[in-house]
């Protein structure tokens, strides 16, 4: 498996923690709006897609406040240490609000339901793997914080059967503001062809 080339990032200009202050304080991360329109689709099993959920003024900021990761898999929130605009961002992801709109897109009550985050600064090639989330797993979110995306490999396909990860009914490039979300099912297959380099995802769940 080769190694993909290394993202094209255009640097952020470096912003004051003054200014990064203001903008967490004076603005929502992500558009609730946007997200409660989007439409719930139901093959090959229940999931949303919504493009542009971050708001594009915030996204500088939380780019910059991202935990500091050089290597590989899924970290506990806990573990990692970030800024207040990656910060602001999580909880609003873990909002009661939010929650309220993906038990009403999903008709499953996530009401009080404890959650749990993870995020990944970079994938390796093994990643990936056709799978389904673990039982205690209700919702899974991933929300994604790249640049556009032009590599074959690492992007999530929602796939019509275990085995082939090329029957695949949608796939989700890991595009900057991106979220999918779908319901943990025991049909709820998914994976993404091999890449290798950085891939910025952060995965909530509403566990049992």
């Amino acid at each position: 498996r080769r190694l993909s080339e290394p993202i094209a990032r255009i640097a952020p200009r470096a912003v004051s923690s003054t200014l990064i202050g203001t903008l967490v304080n004076s603005m929502s991360m992500i558009d609730t709006a946007v997200l409660r329109k989007a439409p719930v689709l139901s093959e090959p099993f229940e999931h949303v897609i919504v493009p542009g959920l971050v708001h594009i003024g915030a996204l500088a900021a939380v780019h910059q406040d991202f935990p500091k990761m050089d290597r590989p898999g899924s970290v506990p929130l806990s573990a990692l240490a970030y800024g207040p605009a990656f910060g602001k961002l999580i909880a609003e992801l873990r909002s009661e609000e939010t929650a309220e709109i993906f038990s009403e897109k999903f008709d499953i009550d996530l009401t009080g339901r404890p959650t749990m985050v993870t995020v990944r600064g970079r994938c390796r090639a093994r990643d990936g793997q056709i799978h389904t989330d673990s039982k205690d797993k209700m919702v899974t979110v991933l929300l994604y914080l790249n640049p556009a995306w032009e590599d074959q490999g690492g992007r999530l396909r929602l796939l019509r059967q275990p085995g082939d990860i090329n029957k695949f009914q949608t796939e989700v490039p890991p595009d900057e503001g991106t979220l999918l979300a779908f319901k943990c099912t025991e049909n709820a297959w998914h994976g993404h062809k091999s890449y290798e380099g950085e891939r910025r995802a952060i995965q909530l769940n509403w566990v049992t």
